[in-house]
């Protein structure tokens, strides 16, 4: 192996515990303001965003780039493309009815909290970053060896934004490749290609490192790279995509390797 490619979201951060985080210190400060369980207006939100981003125009585009709806519950998308541009028009609405209607579900008719709610949350979030505690042990045994790419869907402004909050990864890598600036995001077998072709190496000569079998290792097992999959929640196999190897740590990592 000439070259290592690393998903970013709970491969290296720890992105689902800080959006946990996140929705536990905004609706924490919502019942200080009203008669409100936090637990149960987090379930509400999270189902009414759910709900909500499906709705929108920009579905299918948030779908191949990869932006699930709790990130839209944080993100700006303003980045130089129609699609992008779109979001950004849309997201600051969605964000407040998110909010707002994740009130009204449990009978708190108040859309002046909501709006505060889906400004608190983004700050939240971003004050919460969240990192395993061996990506750097890893990473620091990686570095020198192997070329290092950074490949992770999702808006190259809000993906950024996870970097600078987070400012130690990115100087790990040799390439960072974000799906809202390609154009396609993983499982697309372009996306991989193109990765392939910034490192200079053919499939053989590269791994794919990621938590989701849907994205990383669907996407390259279809070039043709071997790929390791970080089930750290001891998620079930599938049939259909099967990883060359399976880890609950990223520390297995250098064993495989070696």
């Amino acid at each position: 192996m000439k070259a290592i490619f690393f998903d970013l979201d709970d491969t290296l951060l720890w992105d689902k515990k800080s959006v946990e985080t996140a929705f536990h210190k905004t609706c924490r400060y919502a019942s200080s303001k009203v008669d409100i369980d936090p637990n149960a207006l987090e379930q509400a939100v999270r189902m009414e965003a759910s709900a909500l981003y499906d709705t929108y125009e920009t579905r299918p585009f948030t779908q191949m780039i990869g932006i699930n709806p709790f990130e839209g519950l944080w993100g700006t998308f303003d980045d130089p493309s129609e699609d992008f541009q779109k979001m950004k028009a849309i997201i600051p609405e969605y964000q407040k009815q998110a909010w707002t209607r994740g009130l009204s579900k449990l009978g708190i008719e108040n859309e002046e909290l909501g709006s505060e709610l889906a400004t608190y949350f983004p700050n939240m979030r971003k004050a919460n970053p969240f990192i395993y505690e061996e990506t750097f042990e890893v990473l620091d045994q990686l570095k020198g060896k192997y070329t290092l790419l950074l490949m992770t869907n999702g808006s190259p402004s809000l993906q950024n934004t996870k970097l600078e909050i987070s400012p130690e990864i990115a100087p790990y890598f040799d390439h960072i490749l974000i799906s809202g600036a390609f154009g396609r995001g993983k499982p697309d077998p372009s996306i991989f290609e193109h990765a392939l072709d910034l490192v200079g190496l053919t499939a053989d000569d590269a791994l794919m490192v990621g938590d989701n079998l849907m994205t990383d290792i669907l996407g390259s097992s279809k070039v043709g790279m071997k790929s390791v999959w970080i089930n750290r929640e001891n998620k079930p196999a599938s049939d259909e995509v099967k990883p060359t190897y399976t880890i609950a740590n990223l520390r297995e990592l250098l064993a495989i390797l070696e």
